[in-house]
């Protein structure tokens, strides 16, 4: 039988507010949008999720204010089978939201992080037990940089790997980046990271995703690509978070680094199809 891997997801937890419209609002514009809708989400949120899913033990560090949103994505959480004894409630911010715009298979996204910003390093000493117990940790930047950097620095101490998802990006310290056992950045992402001072010398520690260009990785210091599935896009929204919940729960499983790419770029496309990216990640 196979272990069932303990996954420890340290990040945000948002309400995502989304809008589709046939066109995206140029900068001072109006537009009609045909369908608005709120779904849990939050790039910590919905990665646990999707750990989840695919049979890890997933336990969430993160926040939410004391508000109706807060009351519903705690619920939403446990419904999914994730141990949310590392969720605090915030009675001074209101829990996080993200705006999403939707149109022609792209999408816009900002960011209030409210109640997120209330992770703080004495939240990560309170639920330490749950860094200690974790076969794998795993890390976004919507919650305060301090804090991803904190909790880096605890698994190291307790010899977990740790594999940090770089968005929204931000500049890194050395500690996150010499730590730190993988990054998975997009594209962007990506060429944001390039020009860290130590860029050069984590090439090994790069997971890129590229949408529909597939994943770029390097291996026995071989640059290596896994391509895409072609399938019908209805929405990316999610997409990048259904591949980090995937591959952390290989890696935790003991798979090699490219079988768990493998894995996580079939399976985000799989999911695409089955549902779509919202409804894979999000619902």
């Amino acid at each position: 039988m196979i272990h069932a891997p303990k996954i420890c997801v340290v990040g945000s937890i948002n309400m995502d507010m989304t809008i589709q419209t046939r066109q995206m609002p140029r900068q001072g514009e109006t537009v009609l949008g045909q369908s608005f809708a709120l779904y849990p989400g939050g790039k910590g949120a919905n990665q646990a999720v999707a750990a989840t899913r695919l049979g890890a033990k997933v336990t969430m560090i993160g926040a939410v204010g004391e508000d109706e949103f807060g009351v519903t994505l705690r619920k939403h959480l446990q419904g999914e089978g994730i141990h949310t004894d590392g969720v605090i409630k915030n009675s001074e911010q209101s829990t996080g939201v993200a705006n999403i715009i939707l149109s022609e298979g792209d999408n816009r996204i900002i960011v209030a992080p409210g109640a997120n910003a209330a992770v703080t390093e004495e939240v990560i000493d309170r639920h330490e037990n749950i860094i200690q117990q974790s076969d794998i940790i795993l890390l976004q930047l919507e919650i305060p940089l301090t804090t991803v950097a904190y909790a880096v620095k605890k698994a190291k101490q307790y010899h977990i790997p740790v594999v940090v998802n770089p968005a929204p990006y931000q500049h890194l310290p050395k500690e996150i980046i010499q730590d730190t056992t993988y990054f998975t950045p997009n594209e962007m992402e990506a060429e944001a990271m390039k020009k860290e001072a130590a860029s050069s010398s984590i090439k090994d520690k790069m997971v890129v995703t590229l949408g529909s260009e597939g994943v770029h990785f390097y291996e026995d210091n071989m640059k290596k690509k896994v391509h895409s599935y072609s399938v019908p896009v209805k929405d990316t929204t999610g997409a990048g978070d259904t591949f980090n919940g995937a591959f952390v729960t290989q890696l935790a499983q003991g798979e090699t680094l490219s079988r768990a790419i493998h894995f996580a770029n079939a399976q985000l496309h799989y999911q695409s199809r089955k549902w779509g990216h919202k409804q894979a990640c999000q619902q």
